[in-house]
């Protein structure tokens, strides 16, 4: 994390891209990083949403190609778990892109949505909203609270 962190926004690009995908890391942290390093907010809320996005992007086409045996081999869903994701995929359709950043179900509600081919346009659409969102809460965090918060633990 450290590494992505000093390569300033390409780490961040990349970091916020991987985090997207099943790799366990937290984008969230990259950008606050990269803010504190001095990142100028609004391009690092740009490089973090469309990163973040285009690993979303990639969840979803992989499921759009996606057989079963692939999902379960490389990404170690079983068969049993998008069966069950089903449900929520017909219940909600395209509305559950505006949760693919989050953890742990965000990366099965791409590949869901991508394996039963869900609109792709309002998808990836839904996806950069979401995400969009969520960078959009954290920049503004860390511009209102950062210097209270290093005042305060110095």
């Amino acid at each position: 994390m450290d590494t992505l962190i000093d390569l300033g926004y390409w780490g961040l690009f990349i970091g916020s891209f991987l985090a997207s995908t099943i790799i366990p890391m937290s984008a969230d942290v990259l950008l606050v990083g990269v803010l504190t390093l001095g990142g100028n907010e609004w391009l690092c809320l740009g490089i973090a949403t469309i990163g973040n996005w285009l690993g979303g992007l990639t969840s979803y086409g992989i499921g759009w190609i996606g057989k079963w045996e692939w999902i379960e081999k490389w990404f170690k869903i079983k068969e049993e778990k998008l069966i069950q994701q089903k449900k929520y995929v017909d219940r909600y359709g395209v509305w559950l892109a505006l949760f693919t950043w989050l953890p742990f179900v965000g990366d099965l509600f791409a590949i869901a949505l991508g394996f039963y081919k869900i609109k792709p346009f309002t998808s990836a659409l839904c996806m950069l909203i979401g995400r969009f969102v969520r960078f959009l809460t954290w920049t503004l965090l860390y511009i209102n609270f950062a210097d209270k918060f290093i005042e305060f633990i110095t």
